[in-house]
């Protein structure tokens, strides 16, 4: 029984790498190579969310080595995020980031537009909603890819690069 015992604890104890580092990276080598996005989103939130779990653990550490089966909880959790069937890192961006993310990038384009003159806001008012789409679709040559990029980027970054462009 004690050599079992001892088997048992060394695999759950290099689950966790393998579960955590291992197969994400592999994962994430294979998705750069292929031209599906879908999977390129799930690596890319994949290792957001890890990187986010990781440093609320060091910030929490105190508090975690109290909790017994924080580490059992982790893998769980972690193993949700990685499995390719379930999606998990996906799942999470879709419902709780991306929604807050275009929820915000809406209220500043909302906020620039009234800080605009009447003219240009008769403008933005009476352009179809397929123009209005159309805004934001520029091709690579503009001078901002994507309204969205601005947003992302602060503003004298986003200056600077356009006047590198």
């Amino acid at each position: 029984m004690g050599y079992l015992w001892t088997l048992i604890c060394h695999l759950h104890t290099l689950a966790g790498p393998m579960t955590m580092l291992l197969y994400p990276l592999y994962a994430s080598v294979v998705a750069i190579e292929t031209t599906d996005k879908l999977d390129d989103e799930q690596w890319l939130a994949y290792w957001i969310f890890y990187s986010f779990l990781t440093l609320m653990e060091m910030i929490l550490q105190p508090i975690l080595e109290w909790i017994p089966i924080w580490y059992d909880m982790k893998l769980l959790f972690v193993a949700w995020l990685v499995l390719p069937q379930l999606r998990g890192a996906a799942f999470i961006y879709d419902k709780l980031v991306r929604e807050r993310i275009i929820k915000r990038y809406r209220e500043s384009t909302i906020s620039q537009q009234q800080n605009k003159s009447p003219k240009a806001k008769s403008q933005q008012i009476n352009k179809s909603p397929k123009a209005k789409s159309q805004q934001y679709n520029k091709s690579p040559k503009a001078k901002s890819k994507t309204k969205f990029v601005d947003f992302i980027i602060p503003k004298k970054k986003a200056k600077q690069r356009q006047s590198v462009e």
